[in-house]
């Protein structure tokens, strides 16, 4: 089960790449979503002269040819780029050869050259166009809002858009059916800003930093597009059940590896330049796609290096449903799920032997953060996941499993701690603000502890707080503890939120745990049920080792002071003991060296073995 679920932790390997291919293999028809048609994606590439740096790649531009030549016939796509101005180089269309023939013609527009980063600007435009179904725009961009001068002062103007964004824009494009998936290119982006505007349109946000991760936040943006069934992959092998119309198979591996071989339930050997009757296989430097309609049912392997964050979709007419699932769930809270079974898009009514489905919640280490059996509750099943405590991606994985039946799906999830806290140095005080759409002054209590001692927790406007704090010595880091008791829904969850980290980048430190924050300025890496770091040993391990060793070093200490010291102060007084000692030391070092030189005779007599 684990590693169907991605194996999370090596699964970034790529560019776009695969939002292309698996919008060419998935079944729109698996939406979890409900929508009537085929979702719309619309791409919004940051051509500021900056992307030079921070994609010297050119992914973006790789990405785009590609999406040109494996969309599916039919599908609904544009590009949008921008920078000091927005541009439609490639309007929304029907996907056809017209259509790819004119973006063929984009590479060159894609290299940055414009100086200004005009972030509002450039979704505005992209969203505005009607659709049918949800509008799904993928932003990918390496700045923060950097706007021309001539619009204004800085840094004014560049904060009054970047308010627009989130407090305006973001909820209305949520309300009218608009989904961001933001992708910041660089670690200087406005992470705030990417995570905020996703969070609010029910979107996924992510930092790449090279191929591998922005291939993993593509594939988990597709996944939520995209929804669809797919059946385990362990060892290379996997089984397809009578039944199932047609699998597609997405085998990652390294550049450069040996050709991938498919071998069938019969023995038949299939390539990419032989694919299996009806079947398309391509292949590409970090993965081999390939779709196979109406499989001999049984055991498929393929053989060649894969990684564990291959999988296998398959499409039947008794497929796997889960409820809406949300982009973004909270620590400290627990996570409802809700899955079906249907055939041929209807509630199934039969009975399965032995069915049973299971959730599980994995973080992208790999470790399951909660696990749960789905309840029957008519024809449909029902468990609550035990609230996480780790921040950042996720995966849910939602299984069914029967006898000679198993489905899976995987969405993935943004974890977010519910406050987050930021310190104010030059005006002495921590602010708290709750990402929480639902906490406030009415239900949530905050409280802080420092060395001790709480500290005086006041409100600050709408959805905030402010801590004041004592005077203290800037040199020296020191944690400040965090906490809150929240009332929601009838139910009252007291949370114990990571340490905030004071004067962080102070070279003295008071009791700290290193690690990295969640964001460049929040330091939500630990624990939240324990406060402690994912890094530190939970049952006290090596403080017992190395109270240990300091007792055995203290205890030779105090023997060589006590018994080994008399004796050899008395022998220092004895000059004739002094003689007889040399003398036997003197016998063996003698001794010593002439065995030595009888082994060497020895061997030099020494004949090797021959025949």
């Amino acid at each position: 089960m684990a590693s169907r679920a991605r194996g999370l932790a090596g699964r970034r390997i790529g560019g776009w790449l695969v939002l292309v291919c698996l919008c060419a293999l998935l079944a729109p028809s698996a939406l979890a979503q409900a929508v009537e048609s085929r979702p719309e994606v619309r791409v919004i590439i940051d051509v500021s002269g900056s992307m030079r740096t921070n994609d010297p790649e050119r992914l973006s531009a790789s990405a785009l040819e590609l999406l040109v030549s494996l969309l599916p016939e039919g599908t609904t796509a544009g590009v949008w780029t921008f920078g000091e101005t927005v541009a439609n180089p490639l309007p929304r269309g029907e996907v056809d050869g017209d259509w790819r023939a004119d973006a063929r013609q984009l590479r060159p527009r894609l290299a940055g050259v414009q100086p200004y980063t005009d972030i509002e600007a450039a979704v505005r435009r992209a969203a505005a166009p009607e659709a049918d179904g949800w509008r799904h725009l993928v932003l990918l961009t390496d700045g923060v809002i950097d706007l021309s001068p001539s619009h204004g002062a800085k840094p004014g103007v560049d904060d009054a858009s970047r308010r627009r964004l989130l407090d305006e824009l973001a909820p209305g494009l949520a309300d009218e059916g608009v989904v961001v998936h933001a992708i910041a290119f660089s670690d200087q982006a406005d992470m705030a800003l990417v995570e905020s505007l996703s969070r609010t349109t029910g979107g996924l946000p992510a930092l790449v930093a090279s191929p591998e991760s922005l291939l993993g936040a593509f594939l988990d943006i597709v996944e939520r597009i995209f929804p669809a069934d797919s059946i385990p992959l362990e060892n290379g092998q996997f089984r397809i059940e009578p039944g199932i119309e047609s699998f597609s198979a997405l085998l990652f591996h390294e550049p450069g590896a040996e050709p991938l071989v498919l071998v069938g339930p019969d023995g038949s050997e299939y390539r990419a330049a032989t694919p299996p009757p009806g079947g398309r296989w391509q292949v590409e430097p970090r993965f081999d796609l390939l779709r196979v309609p109406e499989p001999s049912p049984g055991e498929w392997r393929v053989e060649g290096e894969i990684t564990d964050e291959s999988r296998i979709g398959v499409a039947s007419a008794l497929a796997l449903r889960t409820g809406k699932l949300p982009a973004t769930a909270f620590l400290g809270f627990p996570l409802s799920v809700e899955a079906w079974l249907a055939r041929n898009g209807l509630p199934f009514d039969g009975e399965l032997e032995e069915l049973a489905l299971r959730a599980e919640l994995i973080a992208d280490g790999g470790e399951v953060q909660s696990a749960t059996t789905l309840a029957r509750d008519g024809g449909r099943f029902r468990g609550v996941l035990r609230p996480p405590s780790l921040p950042g991606t996720a995966s849910l994985v939602i299984s069914a499993e029967a006898e000679g039946f198993v489905r899976q799906r995987v969405q993935a999830i943004n974890l977010l701690a519910p406050l987050v806290a930021r310190h104010e140095p030059e005006s002495q005080r921590v602010v708290v603000a709750a990402r929480h759409p639902e906490l406030g002054h009415a239900n949530t209590r905050p409280w802080a502890e420092l060395a001790g001692d709480r500290l005086a927790v006041e409100p600050l406007g709408e959805r905030r707080w402010t801590i004041a704090l004592p005077e203290l010595d800037d040199s020296v880091s020191r944690p400040l503890l965090l906490g809150a008791e929240v009332e929601l829904e009838g139910e009252t969850h007291a949370l114990r939120l990571p340490r905030l980290v004071l004067f962080a980048e102070s070279a003295t430190g008071l009791d700290l745990a290193a690690a990295d924050g969640e964001l460049s300025s929040e330091r939500f890496h630990q624990d939240l049920t324990t406060g402690r770091s994912a890094d530190e040993a939970s049952d006290g391990t090596v403080e017992r080792l190395v109270a240990t060793l300091n007792e055995l070093v203290a205890a030779g200490i105090q023997r060589w002071r006590t018994s080994w010291l008399p004796h050899l102060a008395a022998l220092a007084a004895r000059p004739l003991a002094w003689a007889v000692a040399a003398g036997l030391l003197l016998v063996a070092l003698l001794l010593l060296m002439l065995r030595g030189r009888r082994r060497q005779r020895h061997r030099a007599h020494r004949e090797d073995p021959h025949v």
